[in-house]
């Protein structure tokens, strides 16, 4: 590793602690046969990860690549999100009045490329959740979505989840179509880490438009499974939400 790689990496190791290591290797299902079976952890909070992404904004891209590499979890996380807070930092009227559309842009891009070129680095629905909706669906709302559905069909479990979670930007500029469009399609999928994310979204979605979600649960309540349709359902008075439960 090279020496940012180093300092990040001892900036972690400062920050674990013996209960986050004993702890989040099975929250997050490392073991044999598990999704993130033979994932390490150093034992550091998302909260301590992002304190150090944020101290580390300028690292270069060859930092980036060995983060991505790295046996340890946090150390993917920091990466991501030193992508994440580089993204947020471009969209302030501070950064934009020194820098021009065209670099925005570039960089945008150079983000979006990278991300997608390590999504088997990306392998846990953490890393997924707190980096997609803003390092790919922020970058494609005014492009085409047709990568997205790329993503859906997969064979690659955390990339059909980059692909559903991604919506959570168009869904928040009030533009639906994408994830009622992937969640009919992968309306069958048999993993519950994909039913729970799409179950999210579309709860997202059903916030700022319940009669659409109701409309698509009228349509297809009796064949979704029950974990993404209770996720769907979690924001609706309980009577609506026993109706669609026993549809």
């Amino acid at each position: 590793m090279n020496q940012q790689s180093l300092q990040i990496l001892s900036e972690l190791q400062g920050l674990s602690t013996e209960e986050k290591r004993f702890i989040l290797p099975k929250f997050f299902k490392t073991g044999k046969g598990e999704y993130g079976e033979g994932d390490k952890f150093l034992g550091v909070t998302v909260p301590n990860i992002r304190i150090v992404a944020r101290c580390r904004l300028d690292i270069s891209m060859e930092t980036m690549t060995e983060l991505m590499a790295s046996e340890w979890h946090e150390m993917r996380m920091c990466g991501l999100m030193v992508i994440v807070e580089n993204c947020k930092m471009m969209s302030k009227s501070s950064w934009r009045k020194n820098h021009s559309e065209d670099e925005r842009e570039a960089l945008r891009k150079k983000y979006f490329d990278f991300y997608l070129k390590h999504t088997d680095r990306i392998n846990n629905w953490d890393l997924v959740d707190l980096t997609a909706p803003t390092v790919i669906g922020e970058y494609l709302i005014d492009k085409s979505h047709d990568i997205l559905y790329k993503l859906a069909d997969s064979k690659l479990l955390w990339e059909q989840r980059t692909a559903v979670v991604s919506t959570f930007a168009f869904i928040r500029n009030n533009d639906f179509e994408d994830i009622y469009t992937i969640a009919e399609h992968l309306l069958s999928h048999p993993h519950d880490l994909m039913q729970k994310a799409i179950g999210w979204m579309l709860r997202e979605a059903g916030k700022r438009d319940a009669d659409l979600l109701r409309a698509f649960l009228d349509k297809h309540a009796k064949k979704m499974p029950r974990t993404m349709l209770r996720y769907s359902i979690e924001k609706f008075a309980e009577t609506e939400r026993q109706y669609y439960m026993n549809k």
